[in-house]
């Protein structure tokens, strides 16, 4: 059955009070695609428990529809091994706290066993899945999901649903106050991070799991006379700054290994600089949105507006100045084949593989709307360019990645470790595709083996022919045991 997944954010809601802001500070014109490591500002890379580099390529899966005894039956195996043949090895989860805690106190052990099958199907196909408790317009009390009734507190402000422009319901009096208590009421606190404790605590050792979205896209409540951006920041530095800190804590009092994803507010999709502050743990990751107001509204990409240029000026800052990774955790228009979206996809994938470790699009399903497939599993239109050959992980120092739309070539240059094998991901069968590997080094079964300390290339690019059988050409060490 065809499925519409719908998400759409209308002009109305922000862009007349962030209109005004000034993006053009700090704008960026790097070369496409391309990263380099090292430097004093360089971004940190994400890496696995062997110190290999990671890189995330992945869609988001969800079930917002089904609740009770059905949450989470849109979700199928289907999902995880049509990602894992199209390359891809991310996905990430949501879950919501209304289904997990529908009465305070009272965790639902069913919905606990549906997430642990899911996790269970990720394992089989080799998805890497982070845990994202979700929420839009906070929860159920707003006719929508997230955080239960009982934990919603309005003090009786108005609240007056916009269908047909979702996103503007974040502005409604109500909606704002049931933030700040949220952010500020100890009870709440204590709840909150309750439920942490729950999910981390039975999700810890699952192999597919490989970290904790706290909460998606937090706003918060604006005072009279303030700006949005102004407000933004404030909301950050002041109340989900404290609260990331706080559910962290809740987290690693029952899980040390996995990562922690923070998240600042939807803002900063409009160039924002984010104002959150330090978040106090070891393996935090920094995962922002990749959403343009006027895309959202239904607008084709202008590439003269500058926008993606403006977002990455504004969303690396916060990971340099604090050192921890990106991970993007949403990204991707709903109306894909507007003339400049072919253009859109590829300068924003360049955008986003120049900063960050990976990025999950919005939404693996099968149908219209955001739906990266249709209801026969091809891609929609222009998602196409989200597969393409890249290294899950690198066991070694990254000097310099980068890939070429045009003639659909990933390069690769790194100085091996002696922790692991470097792993590549081509996203359709391996006989269309030509593997060159230079220097100290093998490739086997889609590994390449190197010595310790040997510097290795290793380029991938489409075979001559389809139907051809994949041509290799390992240059360097052949038949030395490197594990």
């Amino acid at each position: 059955m065809s499925v519409v997944s719908v998400r759409t954010r209308t002009v109305r809601g922000i862009a007349a009070v962030v209109c005004t802001v000034a993006l053009a500070a700090g704008v960026l014109t790097p070369a496409a695609g391309a990263r380099e490591s090292g430097g004093g500002d360089a971004i940190p890379r994400l890496t696995d428990d062997r110190g290999r580099v990671l890189t995330l390529r992945g869609w988001n899966v969800e079930d917002k529809t089904n609740r009770g005894d059905k949450a989470l039956s849109a979700i199928t195996e289907r999902h995880f091994r049509d990602l894992n043949a199209h390359g891809f090895n991310f996905a990430r989860l949501l879950v919501f706290w209304d289904d997990l805690e529908p009465r305070r106190g009272q965790y639902s052990a069913a919905y606990l066993r549906k997430i642990e099958r899911i996790l269970d199907w990720a394992e089989k196909y080799g998805i890497q899945v982070l845990i994202d408790a979700h929420q839009d317009v906070f929860g159920p009390a707003f006719g929508h999901r997230g955080i239960p009734e009982w934990a919603t507190r309005t003090d009786g402000l108005p609240f007056t649903p916009n269908p047909d422009d979702w996103f503007s319901e974040y502005f409604q009096p109500a909606v704002q106050r049931a933030f700040t208590h949220l952010y500020e009421d100890p009870d709440l606190r204590r709840a909150q991070a309750a439920m942490w404790r729950v999910l981390a605590d039975r999700f810890e050792d699952h192999p597919a799991v490989l970290g904790y979205d706290l909460i998606n896209e937090p706003m918060g409540e604006l005072r009279e006379g303030e700006d949005l951006p102004t407000a933004a920041r404030r909301i950050e530095r002041d109340q989900i700054t404290p609260m990331h800190n706080r559910l962290a804590d809740a987290v690693r009092s029952v899980d040390r290994d996995n990562w922690v994803f923070v998240e600042p507010t939807p803002i900063v999709g409009e160039g924002v600089p984010t104002g959150l502050g330090k978040i106090k743990d070891p393996k935090v990751v920094y995962a922002p949105h990749f959403y343009n107001t006027a895309m959202e509204a239904g607008a084709d990409y202008d590439p003269a507006a500058r926008w993606i240029e403006s977002y990455e000026a504004a969303v690396t800052a916060y990971p340099k100045r604090h050192r921890v990774p990106v991970v993007v955790g949403e990204w991707g228009p709903l109306n894909n084949s507007l003339p400049n979206m072919g253009r859109f996809y590829r300068e924003a994938l360049a955008s986003m593989n120049r900063y960050s470790s990976g990025w999950a699009g919005y939404v693996w399903c099968y149908g219209g709307g955001y739906c990266a497939v249709d209801a026969a599993g091809t891609f929609r239109t222009n998602k196409e360019h989200t597969a393409s050959p890249y290294a899950p992980a690198v066991a070694g120092r990254v000097r310099t990645e980068s890939y070429d739309p045009t003639t659909r070539t990933y390069r690769l240059s790194y100085v091996a470790s002696a922790r692991g094998v470097t792993e590549l991901s081509l996203p359709s069968r391996a006989r269309d595709w030509r593997v060159r590997v230079t220097g100290a080094a093998w490739l086997l079964d889609g590994r390449v083996h190197a010595r310790p300390g040997a510097r290795v290339s290793v380029t991938v690019a489409p075979a001559a022919g389809a139907g051809t059988s994949m041509s290799t050409r390992v240059d360097g060490l052949r038949g030395v045991n490197v594990d």
